[in-house]
């Protein structure tokens, strides 16, 4: 999720942009602080329409991904590694895997097998196998809130960097993403330490230390998540990995930060906590 530069150098419609992001806060929140099981099928969706958006990207250069097995193997990962943990995350995700290479093979022939394998290769794991670490978070009896941190970091980088980049954005930070500068990475940085290190002391009792680490982090791995996806999307020759969350694309590009952070942030609340 990148930040964008003053004004009209936004890049996309900030009143929607507001509201949409408003709205999925409001569905995580909820769903987390009542029945956490709720937030599962919340991910299952997410994680599948992202991963759907991914398979249509590739297509538009040829690449053939067969969806079907793709999204079955998305909610089986997502319930497998809640009720199974990490072996069930990663069995399911080998299983998929082969399934998806005999698929390709008896749906298209032999001409760009190879290439069409590799990328389903990965298109199962991003995001599908990345976002499977969320259920793994929220196994945790105190899950909601390692979720809540994990969730509210990632997107004080988003909030951060913009912010910055609109008010002092001067120098730019790389040809991949041109938008992004290094005012707007000092903004990221700043809010994620402080969100990390609020929340850490709030919700799990952690030390101010800890949450500060998770914040840098985060905003290093948020950074890194947003130039993976822009060179993704430069090399497939598209803006937005879709259409569907108006002011901000499509879901991959808002889930490109996530997915980037979620495995480091569950290594450190593991170690932590």
């Amino acid at each position: 999720m990148e930040e964008r530069t003053a004004g009209s150098r936004a890049g996309r419609n900030l009143p929607a942009a507001i509201a949409v992001g408003a709205g999925l806060g409001a569905l995580v929140i909820i769903s987390l602080l009542t029945i956490k099981e709720l937030f599962l099928p919340v991910v299952a969706v997410a994680v599948g329409v992202g991963a759907a958006e991914v398979v249509q990207a590739l297509a538009t250069r040829g690449i053939r991904v067969p969806l079907i097995p793709v999204l079955v193997a998305t909610a089986v990962m997502q319930g497998g590694a809640y009720w199974g943990g990490a072996s069930w995350l990663v069995g399911t995700f080998v299983v998929f895997l082969f399934a998806l290479l005999l698929w390709r093979m008896f749906d298209g022939g032999q001409d760009g097998y190879v290439r069409d394998a590799t990328a389903s290769v990965f298109a199962l794991a991003y995001p599908p196998l990345l976002a499977g670490f969320v259920p793994l978070l929220l196994a945790e009896p105190d899950g909601h809130f390692r979720v809540l941190i994990f969730i509210a970091v990632t997107v004080s980088s988003d909030i951060g960097g913009y912010f910055a980049g609109v008010l002092f954005g001067r120098h730019k930070m790389s040809i991949i993403s041109p938008k992004k500068t290094w005012e707007g990475f000092a903004g990221s940085v700043i809010a994620c330490t402080a969100v990390g290190a609020w929340l850490v002391v709030w919700l799990m009792d952690g030390q101010i230390w800890q949450g500060a680490l998770i914040g840098v982090l985060a905003a290093i791995m948020a950074t890194l998540g947003d130039l993976v996806e822009s060179m993704i999307k430069r090399d497939l020759g598209i803006k937005d990995m879709g259409t569907l969350l108006p002011g901000h694309g499509g879901l991959m590009d808002r889930l490109d930060s996530l997915v980037a952070t979620l495995i480091p942030v569950w290594l450190l609340l593991s170690l932590f906590f």
